[in-house]
């Protein structure tokens, strides 16, 4: 089984790293693929070049077994939609593995308005992971009825189709902020990994040169 976490990671931090660990392990995942977007279709232009968000994700998940960088939606011109991007791991891992999609509440609560989503679970299941105690559900009508589950091992029995919510630890850690501190000259130092702070820094990155 293979989860897929797709974001600007502009740049990458805790905040993504710690949640996708907890449901690598709960769900017992053989890999999870950090997909940075290329062209965000609903969002701005991230705030550096997508090598250098590639290559702060590539350092962050160096080290940790199963998790890996995977740039194809770098090397893929126009907006970066998740359903071609799963089409394309479809085509490539073949019809039998289970991926799982990896998202938070506020990204599923908004999922309606992506690109072709209803034929997301066609393609892969979607794990939701959400804050402990927070309700566990949002109302997408009967397409939520026809696809949520409350048993993982569904996410193992097939390769697609399911809807799996999960409590992780969230922390509230945003990129946003990060590149504020960073541009007001402090240290983003405990909100991200030690080998991104250093790679911004040397980079000079979201303005002055950050603190190590």
């Amino acid at each position: 089984m293979i989860g897929i976490l797709g974001g600007t990671f502009d740049p990458i931090h805790f905040g993504h790293l710690r949640p996708a660990l907890e449901v690598q392990e709960h769900l017992g995942m053989d890999e999870v693929r950090f997909i940075p977007c290329g062209l965000p279709p609903h969002r701005r232009q991230p705030a550096v070049s997508v090598a250098h968000r590639a290559a702060m994700v590539e350092l962050a998940v160096q080290g940790q077994p199963g998790f890996v960088m995977d740039p194809r939606e770098l090397q893929r011109e126009g907006p970066s939609y998740s359903v071609d991007t799963l089409e394309s791991l479809r085509a490539e891992l073949g019809q039998e593995v289970p991926l799982c999609l990896m998202l938070g509440m506020d990204a599923f609560a908004g999922l309606s308005s992506w690109h072709r989503w209803r034929e997301i679970t066609r393609l892969a299941h979607v794990v939701v992971s959400h804050r402990p105690g927070s309700p566990a559900s949002h109302d997408l009508g009967d397409w939520m009825q026809d696809h949520c589950t409350l048993d993982p091992q569904d996410l193992r029995r097939t390769p697609a189709g399911r809807v799996f919510f999960l409590p992780v630890t969230q922390l509230d850690i945003s990129a946003t902020a990060i590149r504020r501190l960073i541009a007001r000259g402090y240290s983003p130092l405990y909100l991200t990994p030690r080998v991104v702070v250093d790679y911004i820094a040397d980079h000079g990155l979201y303005g002055p040169a950050a603190t190590r």
